[in-house]
């Protein structure tokens, strides 16, 4: 018998072992992970304990956010989403994970995000210390001083998104509301309120960003960034619930359109970026990239570097349109579900303004707490981001709710479902804008009130909170008060209550308060 004859027998048999021996591996791993792994007695899904892939699955079919409430409502307030994951529900838990003092880092699900190894922005990044340094020099361009220098670009764009609700999308200069608004007395055909309130928020942030609107509101050829976006973020999250799959980039043969779109996402922001770039500080306003491009970490004395600029664009572009469309979108589609409480905010900002170019940033506007109020609730009941954002538990370990948790155990808690606790949210399923204002119904108090806001994240909390926080409720809130100043809204006649929300959220119509229809 020759050697090269054994040789040949003897791979035969390593290759045919392979298969039983990755079989025994698998066998040998699920069973530690079941009843074995630091983390087995929380209960939990059974494949989410084996696989991270359980995650992936829901991440994939959207529905991510209620796979977390629904495990919570069978397993109680503490379960394990994932082989090394766990996820709580309360409000405590809130303060012990995103907490200034607590113990953990962004996990290395955002990774995902990345553009490259050096193309991450404050918001992926991970390292603290990374972080600290690029929110010091982004702050700089959310200061009140430059939220305030750019009012007059942000509400520019509300009078061509409420000229747009009124029918006059083909003119792109609104610098006031025609007189021809006030026509007739009928109700309009639906608006796309969903839509219209992409394209504003989109075009506010192209024009606060890089000194030019991407004009969504005037011209529909230059919809398309807003399906790249989608598939964007929705690869970052698939991808970021199980790492090999960016890391080998096997999004792009396993989600080839998902892949695409992203990339082509990449491509335009990197795009945008450079376009801005060239033009340096040698511009007649002060946009974000004039703040980015000047300014210097007070500490280290460091800016930021090109491929940082592009992160820090890609960032900025998806949440600071997403987290604003969402919630405005969502503020109407409750409010004409529910007429009792858009007559009331109707009637608050009708008696508080004489004239709609009254309505804009400032004291005045922020004084009436109903309109705050109902987009906050809107906000709880549809929040941008309703699933979990990870942390990573550092060496040392930490306790959250009583719990001792081991070093490397990624934890969060997820926005829709602790918005949906009952504990501080009675009624949690109810269009309710009067839970935030102490006394404005029986048993709202400034404790309920309290309760409420403690539990509330739709702009996460701690040193990774959202740093556009004002701005944003600047633009919502200007923006909701003009739609019910100049219009009467109602939902489209004959819609189903039962529709699901995306139905929901196209079907509204209005008029204004002098009778024009849209």
């Amino acid at each position: 018998m020759s050697l090269q004859y054994l040789a040949s027998k003897l791979s035969f048999n390593l290759l045919a072992l392979l298969p039983v021996g990755l079989a025994i591996y698998t066998f040998g791993l699920a069973v530690y992970r079941i009843w074995f792994h630091p983390l087995a007695k929380y209960p939990g899904p059974l494949l989410a304990k084996i696989t991270d892939l359980h995650s992936t699955y829901h991440a994939l079919n959207g529905d991510r956010h209620l796979e977390f409430w629904r495990n919570h409502e069978q397993y109680g307030p503490v379960y394990r989403f994932g082989p090394n994951s766990v996820s709580f529900n309360s409000n405590t838990a809130l303060k012990e994970i995103y907490g200034f003092k607590a113990n953990v880092q962004k996990a290395e699900f955002y990774q995902a995000f990345w553009a490259s190894k050096d193309a991450f922005s404050t918001h992926s990044s991970i390292d603290k210390a990374v972080h600290a340094r690029k929110r010091r020099v982004l702050s700089q361009a959310f200061s009140d001083g430059a939220i305030k220098s750019m009012e007059n670009h942000i509400l520019a764009h509300i009078r061509q998104f409420c000229a747009n609700l009124a029918g006059n999308a083909e003119s792109s200069t609104h610098p006031r509301y025609s007189d021809s608004v006030a026509s007739t007395k009928a109700f309009g055909p639906t608006v796309d309120i969903t839509d219209q309130s992409n394209y504003l928020a989109f075009d506010i942030m192209g024009d606060l960003c890089f000194g030019k609107s991407f004009n969504m509101l005037t011209h529909p050829d230059n919809r398309f960034p807003i399906d790249l976006i989608a598939s964007a973020s929705h690869r970052h999250l698939i991808c970021g619930t199980y790492l090999p799959i960016h890391t080998y980039h096997l999004d792009k043969l396993l989600f080839r359109k998902i892949a695409a779109g992203r990339a082509r996402y990449m491509q335009y922001s990197k795009a945008q970026a450079g376009e801005r770039m060239k033009m340096g500080m040698d511009v007649h306003r002060k946009d974000f990239f004039y703040h980015l491009l000047s300014a210097k970490d007070p500490e280290t004395g460091r800016g930021f570097a090109p491929a940082e600029l592009w992160g820090e664009s890609n960032l900025l572009i998806i949440a600071g349109s997403d987290t604003t469309s969402t919630a405005i979108a969502a503020t109407i589609f409750y409010l004409v579900h529910n007429a009792e409480k858009l007559a009331r905010l109707t009637s608050e900002i009708r008696a508080a303004f004489d004239d709609v170019e009254e309505i804009r940033f400032g004291q005045k506007l922020s004084s009436l707490p109903y309109v705050r109020a109902c987009i906050d609730e809107a906000m709880r009941l549809s929040p941008s981001v309703g699933g979990l954002l990870p942390r990573e538990v550092l060496t040392g370990g930490i306790e959250i709710d009583g719990e001792q948790i081991p070093a490397g155990t990624v934890v969060g808690v997820p926005s829709y479902t602790v918005q949906h606790n009952e504990a501080y949210f009675p009624s949690p399923w109810e269009f309710r804008p009067e839970r935030w204002v102490a006394g404005s119904e029986k048993g709202v108090t400034i404790d309920s009130v309290a309760r409420a806001q403690s539990a509330f994240i739709p702009f996460s909390v701690g040193p990774r909170g959202c740093i556009g926080k004002g701005m944003a409720y600047a633009e919502m809130t200007t923006t909701i008060a003009r739609m019910v100043w100049l219009y009467d809204l109602r939902l489209t006649p004959g819609t189903s209550v039962d529709l699901p929300l995306a139905s929901k959220a196209r079907a509204a119509t209005a008029q204004t308060k002098s009778g024009h229809c849209f």
